[in-house]
C-alpha cells in the first residue's frame, strides 16, 4: 500500500487531510479512504485511489468507474446499456473490494 501517493493528491489539493472517523467509516464501508483519514470530492479519484487504500487491482477499479458512468449516463441522459459480462465484473469487484476493506478492521 502506498499512501505516499495519496499524501501527493493532498499537497496537490486533490485530497482533504481529515482526522479518522469509526462512525462514519462503519457507515461508508465504500470509501476506504476515510479509514485512512482522506477525503475526496471527486469520486472518480476515489476509485483510483483504492489501489492505494486496499490494495484493489485497477482493472477491479475501473470497472466500479465504468458501472459508475452508465449509470450516470442512465440517469442524466435515460441511456442504460450494461451488458451480463459486465455486470458480472461488477459484482467480482464489488465482493472483492468489501472483503479488502473489511479486512480494514477498526480504526486505530
Amino acid at each position: 500500500m502506498t499512501l505516499e501517493n495519496l499524501a501527493n493528491l493532498v499537497k496537490a489539493k486533490q485530497l482533504k487531510i481529515e482526522p479518522p472517523d469509526q462512525n462514519e467509516f462503519d457507515g461508508m464501508l465504500n470509501s476506504a479512504m476515510r479509514w485512512h483519514g482522506y477525503r475526496s470530492d471527486n469520486l472518480y479519484l476515489v476509485f483510483q485511489c483504492l489501489q492505494h487504500t486496499v490494495g484493489l487491482e485497477n482493472a477491479k477499479w475501473r470497472v466500479l468507474d465504468k458501472c459508475h458512468k452508465q449509470r450516470n449516463l442512465a440517469e442524466y441522459e435515460g441511456y442504460l446499456e450494461m451488458t451480463p459480462q459486465l455486470l458480472q465484473e461488477l459484482k467480482k469487484a464489488t465482493e472483492e473490494l468489501l472483503t479488502l476493506v473489511e479486512a480494514l478492521g477498526p480504526i486505530k
